[in-house]
Order: structure tokens, then sequence, then C-alpha cells
């Protein structure tokens, strides 16, 4: 068994599972951190998508969060979980339900899933399932023969770190009291999970639908948008390119995160890649005092 020790001055913290299969980790009790951890995923239905489809994700971790062990040894999960998995932004509709509020006018659009949007050069469509050739969803308002519609794309959080089979070899024999500590070092890559995965999307699909006269709709959580740089923000939807849709947390409730809406932003392209890349670009004249700086180096050595 685990044991939970930490110097009185000092308390740990280590980012774990938030949620196992749909369930709040911090509302388990012990029996059900065993059981769950060696659940296998496809002998579980998640419970955010509308169809009964098996979880996808091995160990069914929907979401990460920060667990702190204080000095008297108590682990408790603070703050609002990280999603890892983007299914998590399914859960009852709520998402497709705003954003067709905000953008269509509806709060029952109809959703269409993973839209090839790019060709190849010979023009025949490309049948690779690269995530930059296909649009996510595409979120329909029918109004007789036209369609009136927007694309959304929906960004989870990457993680680096140790693996989670870290984790779960201490549940599988956890006894309690309470949770168990992640043993391992892991925390939420929100670069890898911005600049690296969403913004090459972004710029490469944005563009043709501003030509299109269409919006692009970007779901994300609350903690994954507080680690963006700033953004500037456009003053109207009309002036927009993208729109972003923040999700935060609430609870655990009956054992449960629930999702709620957080804040709306508009943006244009360009203010996106801004807050997605950290920051603005120095001037020319500070860029070129740098290099002068590094070949005064070089010339010293």
């Amino acid at each position: 068994m685990q044991r939970h020790t930490e110097t009185p001055d000092r308390q740990m913290k280590r980012f774990g599972a938030a949620e196992l299969f749909g369930l709040a980790v911090a509302a388990l009790q012990p029996a059900e951190v065993q059981r769950l951890s060696m659940t296998p995923n496809r002998d579980q239905v998640c419970p955010f998508k509308p169809k009964r489809v098996a979880f996808h994700k091995k160990g069914g971790v929907c979401s990460l969060g920060l667990y702190r062990l204080d000095a008297a040894g108590e682990v408790q999960v603070v703050g609002s979980p990280v999603t890892t998995c983007p299914s998590r932004f399914f859960e009852g509709g709520r998402v497709f339900s705003w954003v067709g509020e905000t953008l269509l006018g509806t709060t029952e659009p109809k959703v269409v899933a993973e839209i090839s949007f790019l060709r190849s050069q010979s023009g025949e469509q490309r049948d690779d399932q690269d995530e930059v050739g296909r649009i996510d969803n595409v979120l329909v308002k029918l109004e007789g023969t036209q369609l009136n519609w927007c694309a959304l794309e929906m960004q989870a959080v990457y993680f680096s770190g140790a693996k989670s089979e870290h984790d779960f070899a201490i549940m599988r024999q956890w006894h309690g009291p309470g949770i168990p500590m992640p043993p391992r070092q892991r925390r939420p890559d929100f670069r890898s999970s911005g600049p690296k995965r969403l913004m090459p999307q972004l710029q490469t699909k944005v563009p043709t639908l501003r030509r299109w006269g269409k919006k692009m709709a970007v779901v994300v959580d609350r903690a994954f948008w507080e680690a963006l740089g700033e953004m500037r923000r456009s003053n109207d939807l009309s002036n927009a390119d993208i729109i972003w849709f923040i999700v935060d947390f609430e609870g655990p409730i009956h054992g449960r995160y629930i999702l709620k809406r957080h804040d709306t932003v508009f943006t244009t392209l360009e203010n996106a890649v801004e807050g997605l890349t950290g920051g603005t670009p120095v001037s020319l004249e500070q860029f070129e005092q740098a290099i002068r700086h590094k070949l005064a180096r070089l010339e010293a050595k």
C-alpha cells in the first residue's frame, strides 16, 4: 500500500486522473478505485456521447486533476479538471446547443461529423485520416433549401510525463483511506495541444471558411484557455473569424463533474495565432539586436 507522508511545511502536488469512465475519482470509494482501474475500456460505455459506444481511450481517463497531498497525509483533487478526451465535451449535447444558439440561431442544430476539407492536387479527395484534412463537426440549420452552417473543432489537452499505468498499478491494490496520490510526475502539455496541434488546423481551415463567409467555433476548457497567451478580442461577431466557446466544470455532484458554460470570445485568426504562440512578435530592431548580441558572443569565444 502506498504511504502518504510529506514534510509539514510543504504540500506535494501532482496531476492524475480526475475522471475514470466519467466518474469523479475524488468521489470514489477505495473498492470503486480498484474496480475501475482493472476495467477494460471496451467494457464501458461512454456516458457523454449520444450513441452507445465504448470508451476508446485505454484506462478510461476523461480528464486530469491536480492532486494535493497535505501535511496530514490527506489527498484531495483541487481545481477544475483538464479535459484530455474530446468526447468529454459531448456531455448532454450542451456545447452543440450553445454553439448553435450563438452562431445559427437554433439550440437544436443538426451535427454532421468528420467532413473532408482538403483534396489532393490531382483533385481527388484525400482518403487519409489526417485531422488537418477534415473538419471535426459541422453544425447545420436547414432554412428551406439553404444550408446555414458553421464549423466546430473541439480541442482537448495532451499530457506529458509518466504513463498512467503507474497510477493504475497503485489503484489496483488500493484499500484506502481516501484516494491514492499519483506516484509519478505528469502535467498537461498545453504547448503541444495549442501551437503544435490546434494552430495548424486553424491556419489551414479558417482562411477558406473566411472566404466562404463561415465561422469557426472552437471548444476548449477553462484550463486550456487560461494557459494561452492573451488574445485581442473582436468587438462583434461580424468581425470575428473564430468564436471560442470556453467550458468549465462544477462538482463533483452525485459522483460526477458537470460541464457548464464559462465564456465566449470572438477573435480573428491573426489574433488567435498570437495567443496560441504565447505572445506578440518583437520589433525588427529588437530581433536584430539579439542577433548582434549572439554574434558578439560567438566572436568572443
